[in-house]
């Protein structure tokens, strides 16, 4: 049986995904960020007969996110997203997205990323002087987005500025960036900050401006912080190049992540 959860729910929620902090990254952010009571964000579980958890849906603005342990009501999931007329991203480790893929109907892109995390920087890493990098505040979260929308690589379907301005409020994301003459040209953020882990995204550099090391810098920033409040990383990747940049300052492959952009 499926139904829409709320705080009542919490503990046996948090119970069962908790125990794939890594994995369940996003999914443990938004909740803690967010809770089960916004417009924007809501959470399905799946119950067995003896009204044990085997599957959570979580829905924030247009993406969805499922995970199991096991088997679940994969075609239940996919109801509940065709229903609703915002969705336009599934997303979710590789061995639970499959499932719900023949239900899906909709005209799907399919991106399988490597996933990746991070417990401690490597020491042969430092910063390099003359390279100055800032931490972003809420009143540059529009400079961030339209430092992302001239990156050829990320794709269209991009977070609002209200967006990441809340998630810059409420402490689930925050970006490091370098400027030359007053201008945004790399950056490294996080999303899905929670107690536990935070998720390293928008790792880019504007073209005029790469190999001059500035993404390793921004990132070295942002890891540090994080990594010194006791969190740990994760990240996705399908660029060679950048995976040998990520594991070169400490990050290892954990597994696979698909991402399908309906239309």
């Amino acid at each position: 049986m499926i139904r829409q959860l709320t705080e009542k729910d919490h503990e046996q929620c948090y119970s069962y995904v908790s125990g794939k902090p890594a994995e369940n990254l996003l999914i443990i952010g938004d909740i803690e960020a967010f809770g089960y009571n916004e417009p924007f964000q809501k959470v399905w579980g799946d119950f067995n007969e003896d009204g044990e958890l085997q599957g959570i849906l979580l829905k924030y603005e247009a993406n969805y996110i499922p995970f199991s342990h096991g088997d679940f009501d994969a075609g239940g999931f996919a109801g509940i997203m065709k229903a609703d007329p915002e969705w336009g991203i599934l997303s979710g480790l590789e061995e639970v997205t499959v499932k719900l893929e023949p239900f899906l109907e909709r005209r799907a892109e399919k991106r399988v990323l490597y996933y990746a995390k991070c417990v401690k920087l490597e020491e042969t890493f430092s910063h390099r002087p003359g390279v100055t990098v800032k931490k972003a505040g809420i009143e540059d979260a529009e400079r961030i987005l339209e430092l992302h929308k001239q990156i050829e690589e990320f794709t269209s379907a991009g977070e609002s500025v209200e967006s990441k301005r809340r998630n810059m409020e409420k402490g689930a994301s925050r970006t490091y960036y370098v400027e030359e003459e007053g201008r945004m040209v790399s950056a490294a953020s996080t999303a899905a900050e929670n107690s536990l882990s935070a998720m390293v995204v928008g790792v880019c550099t504007l073209n005029d401006h790469k190999r001059k090391g500035y993404a390793t810098q921004c990132m070295l920033e942002l890891c540090g912080h994080v990594l010194s409040e006791g969190r740990e990383l994760c990240l996705f990747y399908d660029n060679p190049e950048a995976g040998k940049i990520y594991k070169r300052i400490g990050f290892k492959d954990i597994g696979m992540w698909t991402m399908y952009e309906c239309s």
